[in-house]
């Protein structure tokens, strides 16, 4: 299984809490990460089409919002389980990481 990039992990970490609608989830990951990732409608959904076809989400339902369609996504059980094994392959090399960083006097916490 190769490494999961950041705004993927950010976007499956969104909907984790639930299904929401591509706005809901921008902004969520921009709260995440501490405003460092901000995505872009575009990017947005062309990684909703990837994550589709990995099977990783699916579409929840659809409303109807000022005259506009607002889809919303959720979280597979593929997706969550493909989240959970990413959280903790980044635990695991962070906890590595802060051990040698203590080994060497640096303290290794934030």
């Amino acid at each position: 299984m190769r490494q999961m990039q950041e705004p993927t992990f950010l976007i499956l970490t969104s909907l984790a809490a639930g299904p929401q609608h591509g706005y809901g989830i921008i902004t969520d990951v921009e709260r995440i990460s501490d405003g460092q990732v901000r995505l872009r409608a575009g990017t947005l959904y062309a990684a909703f089409d990837r994550l589709q076809e990995e099977n990783l989400i699916t579409e929840d339902r659809e409303e109807i919002v000022d005259g506009r369609v607002r889809r919303y996504y959720r979280l597979t059980g593929d997706g969550a389980a493909r989240l959970a094994a990413e959280a903790e392959r980044m635990r695991r090399h962070a906890k590595t990481a802060t051990a040698r960083l203590r080994a060497i006097g640096s303290g290794g916490t934030a």
